[in-house]
């Protein structure tokens, strides 16, 4: 069952910079837990708001890439989890990272981050675990 919540939860992120929807995307970073992002190319964003600001900025923008989520795995350990990916960005491929929370309100990111792989995803990959132990 979390697994599946997980992955809805990740899946929404990517569905928020789909839509470019700042609200969606917004209501999807956690409140109670600290919370951090590092975009490709970037630096280090620490704090909601900072966080928070490069999505307006990124969503808000006319350029901003379509990404297509590939072969999302969660990793449970508790009340946090761990979501690994690819986003194929037109052509290019990145491999990325997001963190979850279980918060009163449900499963909320606090940490996203993805670069820039050589790596293409295969349909033929054995499935993951569901838990790390």
């Amino acid at each position: 069952m979390d697994r599946e919540t997980v992955l809805f939860a990740n899946e929404a992120f990517y569905r928020a910079f789909a839509d470019r929807d700042v609200a969606a995307m917004d209501a999807l970073w956690a409140r109670e837990a600290p919370v951090a992002c590092i975009h490709p190319g970037w630096g280090l964003l620490d704090g909601r708001e900072a966080v928070m600001e490069s999505w307006r900025g990124i969503l808000g923008s006319g350029s901003a890439p379509a990404i297509r989520c590939r072969r999302a795995r969660a990793f449970i350990l508790g009340d946090a989890a761990f979501v690994t990916c690819f986003e194929a960005v037109g052509a290019d491929m990145l491999i990325a990272t997001n963190v979850f929370v279980r918060e009163r309100s449900g499963w909320k990111m606090v940490h996203h981050q993805a670069g820039p792989t050589a790596e293409r995803p295969g349909d033929d990959e054995a499935p993951a675990p569901d838990r790390v132990h």
